[in-house]
């Protein structure tokens, strides 16, 4: 089975007056998630998987009006700041809050976060997801860059869990064999939005 990793695209500033953000795409965001449909034409995509957050949610739904797919959520596949009352796309993170910033860039998570409890969470997830397949289907998997980090972390035995700068809607593809075995084929792969990227 192949699990195509997909971040979501680049979402709004926000802050919640009560409970938790849970921000919207901004227009280029959604222009961004436009460029998947394409992007992901080469692959034979069976079924469509989404963190419950509105940034990976409206990221997946172009693919999902493409494909006619309904997109199936997954708690088990949200952000590991879900209960934060704020959220910072991180190019706006530097001047924000540079401490978390400076953190993440030097490949941690947020001291606040129980890295080994959100691991478990996110492979329960995908073995959920890998269970509902069949060995030859290509799933498609919305969800967020700490996501994608601690799987990579996790299949290459990296010592940090933040080692790659995933970008918005980027691809990462995690092969998984009969026996259960995972192996990361590729990590952020950007083609479709490389014009679009922050820098």
């Amino acid at each position: 089975m192949q699990l195509l990793l997909i971040r979501h695209a680049l979402p709004e500033l926000a802050e919640a007056t009560v409970g938790r953000a849970d921000p919207s795409l901004t227009a280029e965001g959604r222009a961004q998630a436009e460029r998947l449909p394409a992007a992901l034409a080469p692959y034979r995509i069976s079924a469509l998987h989404s963190s419950p957050q509105k940034r990976a949610v409206e990221t997946a739904a172009p693919v999902a009006a493409a494909l006619n797919l309904p997109v199936t959520e997954h708690p088990g596949l949200v952000e590991y700041d879900f209960e934060d009352s704020h959220y910072i796309p991180f190019h706006e993170a530097a001047a924000r809050n540079p401490e978390a910033y400076a953190r993440i860039k030097a490949g941690f998570l947020p001291e606040s976060v129980d890295a080994d409890a959100f691991r478990a969470r996110v492979f329960g997830a995908l073995a959920d997801i890998a269970a509902a397949g069949d060995h030859d289907d290509t799933a498609a998997v919305f969800c967020h860059g700490g996501v994608v980090n601690i799987v990579a972390q996790e299949l290459l035995g990296l010592e940090r869990p933040m080692t790659f700068p995933v970008e918005y809607t980027s691809i990462s593809r995690v092969l998984i064999s009969r026996n259960g075995n995972k192996r990361l084929a590729s990590v952020n792969e950007t083609g479709h939005v490389r014009d679009m990227l922050r820098v």
